[in-house]
């Protein structure tokens, strides 16, 4: 049995609550390691580290830390075969999607190293007679993360590589559910030339969480999961003096209008809802067909399933995963059932797919026909390869289907009409908006954010808004007067 430990201050560090948690192979069903879960205690000492590491990091020229984000880069890329397989055991997805994940974090530590010209201010000569004003940008001090399990590389990169070329001090609490790529950075980052300290990483349960939050000396939390905790992780943060982001849940719309291009639009179904067996924050969930393309887009998604292969992630040829728990798997499949008892018509039960593997946790794909906005399998967050059809008569109810849903993360059209994606991305009330994109994630010199129940906070993700998350402003008003010309004036500054 494999014991998966903390970082803090550089070096792999044992638990001291004596709680662990169990750590899953969900291809296998077997448990294969446990992890220590962080009280409190664990907690603050691993910050206690951070915040006198943060204050020689703060010190550091942006130069140097350049150099550590370009060394951090150049061992990353070199490790992603590594790291996948890492990911493949703990998360279930396959080896080309573990690399995806990890080739997409890889751009944000890319963005990053361009922390010299990201830190510039602005200045202003003259601004008064003989004064100057410039404006700065400085660290914060010691910031958080807490992530999912569902991207246990992507999404600690999102954060860690922005906070940490800013000048800051990160600690991250991955998801306990697989934790081993979270120990397998921080070894690249001591490697990189990171002082110690700069990087920790506490797993842990909810306690460790209520422990960052509270904690007077973390000054921001970054969070990645369900709308319910993120709703937590904001006003539980804010309530004692925290800057929060809080991305939440997703309920993403694909509109398909009748001029769509029929097999793009299949295919980009099927990839979008079933890769990683659907436990990705940005898949497609809900097809929402427009007028007559509706029966032959729902025949081609059909024909199409037959197509992908479902099994161990780690092995070729495979498409689709297993899903993380076997809890999970049994609550999706609790979804599907409800959805064929309130109406939906169950085209493909992935609950009786065949040959799917006698272990681990595994469910099939799914396609529900049919599918109205008063069913579970619409209101609520699957996060399994469960796909609904909705079928409306016209790209003015599509629209408003997408912007009465209580999720805003992100969503995309499919058409070959440029006015009316134009359009759509003027109408619509998400984040993130695909055309003839079924994923639209943004480059990594953009953010990513959703809108509604799918943010807490008012500052999206990595890029240019992460940047400005993870350091605050200031202004300077300079004046170097020559000896014997000042003089008392009571009076409000003046600058005319």
């Amino acid at each position: 049995m494999i014991h998966i430990a903390h970082w803090i201050g550089g070096a792999e560090r044992a638990g001291e609550s004596g709680r662990v948690g169990p750590v899953f192979n969900p291809a296998t069903g077997e448990q294969i390691a446990e992890v220590d879960l962080a009280g409190a205690g664990e907690v603050d000492s691993a910050v206690a580290i951070a915040k006198r590491a943060a204050k020689q990091w703060r010190a550091a020229s942006l130069s140097k830390r350049s150099a550590v984000l370009f060394k951090f880069r150049e061992l990353l890329a070199a490790s992603v075969d590594e790291l996948a397989a890492i990911v493949t055991t703990e998360h279930g997805k396959v080896l080309a999607d573990a690399a995806g994940e990890i080739a997409r974090g890889l751009e944000n530590v890319e963005f990053a190293t361009g922390i010299p010209h990201l830190m510039k201010g602005s200045f202003s000569e003259q601004a008064a007679a003989g004064v100057d004003v410039y404006s700065i940008r400085q660290p914060l001090g010691v910031v958080a993360g807490v992530t999912p399990f569902n991207f246990p590389t992507m999404v600690p990169l999102w954060m860690c590589a922005t906070a940490i070329a800013a000048g800051n001090a990160f600690v991250l609490k991955p998801s306990e559910k697989d934790p081993s790529a979270s120990l397998f950075l921080a070894r690249l980052w001591k490697e990189a030339g990171l002082p110690e300290g700069v990087f920790t990483v506490v797993n842990g349960d909810k306690e460790a969480v209520d422990a960052l939050l509270t904690h007077p000396d973390i000054a921001a939390v970054s969070f990645v999961g369900s709308t319910p905790i993120a709703k937590y992780i904001y006003e539980t943060g804010t309530a004692h003096g925290k800057r929060v982001q809080a991305l939440g849940g997703a309920k993403n719309h694909m509109i398909v209008l009748p001029d769509a291009e029929l097999d793009a639009a299949a295919d980009a179904a099927i990839s979008a809802g079933y890769g990683a067996a659907g436990e990705r924050c940005m898949a497609i969930s809900v097809v929402v067909a427009v007028g007559e393309i509706a029966d032959p887009l729902v025949e081609a998604i059909k024909a199409r399933l037959p197509k992908v292969k479902i099994g161990n992630g780690a092995d070729a040829g495979v498409d689709m995963g297993p899903l993380i728990s076997a809890q999970h798997r049994d609550k999706v499949a609790g979804y599907i059932a409800a959805g064929a008892a309130q109406g939906a018509t169950v085209v493909a039960d992935g609950r009786k797919a065949e040959g799917l593997p006698a272990e681990g946790f595994f469910l099939g794909t799914t396609l529900l026909d049919n599918v109205t906005p008063e069913m579970t399998v619409y209101t609520d967050e699957i996060f399994g390869p469960v796909l609904s059809i909705v079928r409306v008569g016209t790209y003015a109810e599509a629209v408003q289907l997408v912007n009465d849903n209580e999720y805003g993360n992100g969503t995309a059209i499919f058409t070959r009409d440029g006015g009316a994606a134009r359009q759509f991305q003027f109408d619509v009330d998400a984040g993130m908006v695909g055309v003839n994109v079924p994923i639209p994630v943004p480059v990594a010199y953009y953010s990513f954010g959703g809108w509604k129940a799918s943010l807490f906070g008012d500052s999206h993700m990595y890029g240019p808004d992460g940047i400005h998350f993870f350091t605050r402003g200031k202004v300077v008003t300079s004046r170097w007067p020559d000896p014997g010309t000042s003089a008392i004036d009571l009076g409000f500054p003046q600058t005319r």
